[in-house]
């Protein structure tokens, strides 16, 4: 547990990764070892077709977890990779479904629905937009960024999503299967009263934290302005539907910017990038009417 700059207690999270029960290279043990010692509070085990029950610990929570993937390599033919996490049973789902019936299908069972690296899988926005009922979606997924993917950023994506007025939770994650250079490298930082599913769920559910690679961020709005704040970085970024907008500050040790809305703003989100590369985004915030998944 950390507590942030504004005195709040945050949690380190990893929901997305892979262990020997599917196409992992460390066991179950081994995996929640490594993220623990790493300094995570909580991960969730996310092995492909196979739902992995939780395990509640004051010092380090399990989360039940389970991966489902459609399609095969040709984006063409729709691949679409959905995670589901917090389930209280098994959800009842098979290859033949569509991605909406496991959508469905891990909200009957209690569980939230995240769709996985929609940028690896070039998930078009009119295709995501067509899903209903997903809780998040990966803004950046590691694994995806090393070995034989390099699309690790779903940052257009989710633009393209806001321009629309459609927002979704933005979550980064490791989707570790190698555990080389795909594990602990992104997580989200929840806010939350400890590390318990019952209190972990329903903030993760509500958007109520960060994802990062390191730095910490926080966008909210004063008056007519949007303003960041942040752990010391190079470069702040603030994203909207403006292709002008403006918004890049750049220099040492950056802790704030503040970015004067212009009024045609239909959303405004922030990205951080510190001395040594790493990132961070907020969530989005509509300036507008939105639509949610």
């Amino acid at each position: 547990m950390q507590i942030d700059m504004f005195g709040k207690r945050r949690y380190k999270v990893n929901l997305h990764m892979h262990t020997t029960l599917s196409d992992g290279r460390c066991t179950p043990g081994e995996a929640v070892q490594l993220y623990q010692r790493s300094g995570y509070d909580a991960v969730a085990l996310t092995d492909h077709w196979f739902y992995g029950e939780g395990e509640e610990d004051p010092a380090f929570t399990v989360l039940s977890g389970a991966e489902y993937n459609l399609g095969g390599a040709d984006s063409r033919e729709g691949v679409w990779h959905i995670v589901g996490v917090g389930a209280q049973r098994a959800p009842a789902v098979a290859k033949s479904m569509s991605p909406q019936a496991i959508i469905d299908a891990i909200h009957r069972a209690g569980g939230l629905a995240i769709l996985a690296h929609p940028a690896w899988s070039l998930n078009s926005p009119e295709e995501i937009r067509a899903l209903r009922g997903l809780d998040g979606i990966e803004i950046y997924n590691s694994t995806s960024g090393v070995h034989m993917s390099r699309r690790a950023d779903a940052s257009v994506i989710v633009d393209l999503l806001g321009k629309e007025g459609f927002f979704l939770p933005l979550h980064a994650a490791d989707d570790a299967h190698h555990y080389d250079n795909d594990v602990c490298f992104s997580w989200i930082m929840v806010e939350a009263d400890d590390n318990s599913p019952e209190a972990l769920l329903p903030a993760i559910r509500a958007g109520r934290f960060y994802a990062t690679q390191g730095p910490e961020v926080h966008l909210f709005r004063e008056g007519d302005e949007m303003v960041v704040r942040c752990s010391p970085c190079s470069e702040i970024i603030l994203r909207s539907n403006l292709v002008w907008s403006r918004a890049i500050f750049t220099g040492e040790d950056l802790c704030e910017a503040r970015y004067r809305l212009r009024g045609n703003e239909s959303f405004m989100r922030a990205e951080v990038v510190d001395a040594n590369g790493k990132h961070a985004w907020s969530q989005a915030i509509a300036q507008g009417e939105a639509e949610k998944g």
